[in-house]
């Protein structure tokens, strides 16, 4: 059996983009790295995380948005198709777009973990690989089951170069073009 991947993936990209038109709303569907994806439904402090950091965000960087599950062209070849939680780049940026925008302009991508089977594969290595590959200089990754927030930074050749992991109720200290420093202390209410 053939190994899935980015060169030999379970189908086109245009396959993937008519099924995922169809889905349910409950679903929500991603290729990345060649395969097809489910992105588990958020809970509850799955969503107050993403609008703790969205209030970070907007009271240090007000020239910015935090655009939730924006669809992104990543990954190899640019033939991916991801849904981070959180995409960042200035306000008004997407404006015009389709459902799957180009990675251009965005500073940073969010993945909040998910308490299923697959995040450890899907958050912490595919999908840091895919955004790094697009060159996305910044990927925030809020790791509920380590209790930490992963800073990466640098993208090159497809990898971060710089990886900073900071403990909730440390500060979390998001490089250029970001340039925040979030006051991590909140995480620890919704590290359950």
């Amino acid at each position: 059996m053939t190994p899935i991947s980015a060169d030999k993936p379970q189908m086109s990209t245009e396959d993937f983009e008519e099924i995922e038109r169809h889905a349910p709303e409950t679903v929500r569907l991603e290729f990345i790295n060649g395969k097809l994806e489910v992105k588990p439904v958020p809970d509850g402090d799955h969503g107050e995380i993403l609008m703790w950091l969205l209030r970070q965000c907007m009271q240090h960087r007000p020239d910015l948005a935090l655009y939730p599950e924006r669809g992104l062209v990543v990954g190899a070849y640019r033939k991916g198709r991801a849904r981070p939680d959180g995409a960042l780049a200035q306000t008004g940026h997407f404006a015009g777009h389709g459902e799957w925008s180009s990675p251009e302009g965005v500073l940073m991508t969010v993945e909040v973990t998910s308490h299923d089977y697959d995040t450890d594969r899907r958050d912490r290595t595919e999908k840091r690989d895919g955004y790094a590959g697009a060159g996305i200089p910044v990927y925030l990754l809020i790791d509920r089951d380590k209790g930490t927030v992963v800073v990466h930074s640098e993208p090159e050749d497809g990898t971060y170069r710089l990886v900073r992991i900071h403990p909730y109720g440390k500060p979390a200290e998001l490089p250029d073009p970001v340039g925040i420093t979030l006051d991590t202390e909140k995480l620890k209410d919704y590290s359950g």
